[in-house]
């Protein structure tokens, strides 16, 4: 079986999201400058700071972020949840490092609704465990790493890697109406996720710590931030909705193709 050209097409398009450059050089390219010098600036403290947010904010995202979604299938509203970060980023952005365990939970939930917004849209069954924890993934997809190529990219990498780990977690979720936060399965998911998430989310801090950043491109950097995880989802959740038509296998192979027909691929 083989993909139509209208579905070979989204693949393309997914594909295309799915290995960008990613977040960093989004905001490289609005600041002027490489992100690098900015993260260098940061004070040690910065660190576990973020790494401790940032597990927070997944643990209090999965237990009660979708509670008031309608499960029926409609349109992403990718502006609402754009307008809803920024705002929350601006706060941000104006308190600095100290704000970031307050306005981290805030946000990601915000982008995570965001994400699940898009699954819905593409016909997943936002309530269901498994999808829960697809939409928790996208926050560990950034873009490709040094260590990809043509034959495994960043997101077949990610994939891989968390197949298990995510399987299991589905299957406790299932079993257990109440998700007790120390769950040996459920720490491992957030702790494997947490540790992608955490660059992205140092280099945003990097950012609006910038001097005469502050709250305006707080909010700006935010909007880049949830711009990056729905570009994310989408080209996620079009993989795997073509994955029901096709079958994994299928569309994994022709992902695959795509990535080493890819200029970056040709010039590796």
């Amino acid at each position: 079986m083989t993909l139509s050209p209208q579905h070979l097409q989204e693949l393309q398009q997914a594909h295309a999201l799915l290995e960008n450059p990613g977040f960093m050089a989004r905001t490289s390219h609005l600041l002027g400058r490489p992100i690098e010098y900015a993260l260098a600036g940061l004070p040690k403290s910065a660190k576990a700071i973020v790494a401790t947010a940032t597990e927070k904010a997944l643990k209090v995202t999965l237990a009660g972020a979708l509670g008031t979604m309608d499960k029926t299938p409609a349109l992403d509203s990718p502006r609402l949840h754009k307008m809803l970060a920024t705002v929350s980023g601006a706060a941000g952005g104006f308190f600095g490092l100290a704000a970031l365990p307050v306005e981290l939970p805030v946000s990601t939930g915000v982008i995570f609704r965001s994400i699940a917004d898009i699954a819905r849209a593409n016909g997943e069954d936002i309530h269901s465990a498994e999808v829960k924890l697809e939409c928790l993934k996208v926050f560990g997809m950034g873009g490709p790493t040094d260590k990809d190529d043509a034959g495994e990219s960043g997101y077949l990498a990610l994939r891989s890697s968390m197949a298990k780990l995510l399987s299991e977690a589905a299957d406790y979720l299932v079993a257990n109406a109440v998700a007790g936060e120390g769950a040996p399965v459920l720490v491992r998911v957030i702790a494997a996720i947490a540790a992608r998430f955490q660059v992205q989310v140092t280099e945003k801090l990097a950012a609006q710590a910038v001097p005469v950043i502050g709250a305006v491109a707080g909010g700006t950097i935010n909007f880049l931030f949830v711009s990056h995880f729905q570009d994310m989802s989408r080209g996620h959740f079009t993989v795997r909705r073509l994955e029901r038509i096709y079958g994994s296998e299928v569309v994994l192979q022709a992902y695959e193709r795509l990535g080493a027909a890819s200029p970056h691929a040709a010039a590796a």
